[in-house]
C-alpha cells in the first residue's frame, strides 16, 4: 500500500509540475505576443527620437500631422516668428494694400534692431520686395520691423494683426509680442502653431520659395553716403544639405535656443518639419532632416480625380446647347502610410439639370471621395463652359432638326 501511495504521489507531483510548466510557457507566449503587437503598433513613433523640446511633422496639402513631440508646448520661437511677418506681407500684396514696388522709409526704431540685420539706416528707403527678400533669406530683424511699421502703422499695430491672424488660423498656443522674434517676455509659440502658419504661407503663396531657396543674393543701400551693396546669405542650410528642400525659416536666441521650420518636397508630397529648443545649430538641421526622411519614407499622397477632369454631362434647359460638361474644380489629396491601398472611390452627385444662361464655373454638383469606406473629402463639380440662353432662331433650328430627323 505504501509503495502504491508513493507511486501515486510521484505521479501527482509530476502532473502538478507539468501543469505549471505549461501554464508558464503559455502565459509568457501570450505576454510576448501582446508586447510584440504593441511595439508594431507604435513602431514608427518609437523609432523616431528628436533631440529638441518639441517637434512636429505636417503634410502641407492636408495639414495632417505625421509625428509630434510636445506639439502644444509654448516656447520662445526666435526668428521663426518671421514666418507670420512674411505671411502678412504676402497677404497685404494679394489684397492690393501694398505693392512690391512701394518704397518703405526706415524708422529710427526699425534701424535700432539688434541680432540678424542688414544694417538699415534711419530714413533709408527700400522697396517692399527688397525688404521681404532680406527677411526671407537673411532673417533681417530691421527689415521685418520696417515692414511691420509700413503695414500696421507701428510695430504694435502689426503685432495686433499677427495675433488676430493667429487666432483665425487656430494657432491656440501663440502669443506674439514683436514682429521679428527677439527675446521678449510672453512671446511664445508651439511647434504645431509654427507648422500651421508655415503651411498657410507656402500653400497659398508658393512664390515665397524663390527667396527661401536662394542661397546668396544682394541688396543695395542708398543713403546720403551713396550706394553700397550688401550681401545676403541664407540662414537655412537645409537648402544646401537636403534634397528637395524648399525653405523655410531658422531662429535662435538665448531663450529659444535653436529652432527651425524646414520644408521639402519629393514625389508630389511636401512636408513641414519643425523643431524648437534644439541644443545647438547643427542638431536642429540634423533633426529636421531626420524628420523629413521619416515622413518621406513612411507616408505617401493618394489623389482623387484630377482638377478639370470630366465627371459627366448635365442637361441644359432653354440653352443654346442641350448639355454641359461637369468638371472637377479641385483635386483631392490624402496622406496614408506607405503600403496602404492607393484607391479612392469617387461618387459624383450631380444636378438633374441647369437653366441657361450660366457662366463657366457654375456649381452643378459634388464628387464625394471615400477611402476604405470612410468619407475623406469633397470637390465641387462646375460647368466646363458658359452656355447662353437659346433665342428664337435656336429654337426653330432645333425643332427643324427634330422634325426632319
Amino acid at each position: 500500500m505504501l509503495g502504491g501511495c508513493l507511486t501515486g504521489g510521484i505521479y501527482v507531483r509530476k502532473y502538478i509540475i507539468s501543469f505549471f510548466l505549461i501554464f508558464f510557457i503559455i502565459t509568457n507566449s501570450i505576454f510576448y505576443t501582446f508586447g510584440t503587437e504593441e511595439n508594431n503598433t507604435n513602431k514608427n513613433a518609437v523609432n523616431l527620437e528628436v533631440d529638441a523640446k518639441s517637434a512636429v511633422i505636417m503634410e502641407t496639402i492636408t495639414g495632417k500631422i505625421l509625428f509630434q513631440k510636445n506639439q502644444d508646448e509654448m516656447l520662445a520661437p526666435a526668428s521663426v516668428t518671421k514666418i507670420m511677418t512674411l505671411l502678412l506681407i504676402y497677404e497685404a500684396v494679394a489684397q492690393k494694400k501694398i505693392s512690391w514696388d512701394d518704397l518703405v522709409t526706415v524708422s529710427e526704431h526699425a534701424s535700432s534692431m539688434g541680432g540678424s540685420q542688414i544694417f538699415l539706416e534711419p530714413n533709408e528707403k527700400q522697396k517692399v520686395s527688397e525688404l521681404t527678400k532680406s527677411i526671407a533669406i537673411a532673417s533681417a530683424n530691421d527689415a521685418a520691423v520696417a515692414m511691420a511699421e509700413f503695414i500696421g502703422g507701428s510695430e504694435d499695430g502689426f503685432v495686433d494683426m499677427m495675433n488676430r491672424r493667429a487666432k483665425e488660423l487656430g494657432m491656440n498656443n501663440t502669443v506674439f509680442k514683436n514682429a521679428c522674434g527677439l527675446d521678449t517676455d510672453g512671446h511664445l509659440m508651439s511647434a504645431k502653431d509654427i507648422a500651421i502658419m508655415s503651411r498657410e504661407l507656402i500653400h497659398n503663396y508658393p512664390d515665397v520659395k524663390k527667396y527661401t531657396t536662394t542661397w546668396q543674393d544682394t541688396i543695395t543701400h542708398s543713403t546720403r553716403k551713396g550706394d553700397t551693396e550688401f550681401g545676403l546669405t541664407n540662414t537655412n542650410k537645409l537648402i544646401k544639405w537636403y534634397n528637395g528642400a524648399t525653405g523655410l525659416k531658422t531662429g535662435s536666441t538665448g531663450n529659444a535656443m535653436y529652432c527651425l521650420s524646414g520644408t521639402a518636397e519629393r514625389n508630389g508630397m511636401e512636408l513641414i518639419a519643425v523643431v524648437m529648443a534644439a541644443p545647438d545649430p547643427k542638431v536642429r538641421f540634423k533633426e529636421v532632416m531626420k524628420m523629413l526622411d521619416y515622413g518621406f519614407a513612411n507616408y505617401m499622397v493618394v489623389k482623387g480625380n484630377e482638377q478639370n477632369s470630366k465627371v459627366g454631362d448635365i442637361p441644359v434647359y432653354k440653352g443654346k446647347e442641350n448639355t454641359v460638361c461637369g468638371i472637377v474644380k479641385d483635386e483631392i489629396k490624402i496622406v496614408v502610410p506607405k503600403g496602404s491601398s492607393t484607391k479612392i472611390e469617387a461618387k459624383p452627385e450631380l444636378l438633374s439639370g441647369i437653366m441657361a444662361p450660366f457662366p463657366a464655373g457654375e456649381k452643378v454638383g459634388e464628387v464625394v471621395y471615400f477611402y476604405e469606406g470612410k468619407e475623406v473629402g469633397k470637390s465641387d463639380v462646375v460647368t466646363e463652359k458658359n452656355v447662353e440662353k437659346a433665342g428664337l432662331n435656336d429654337i426653330l433650328k432645333r425643332l427643324a432638326i427634330m422634325w426632319f430627323s
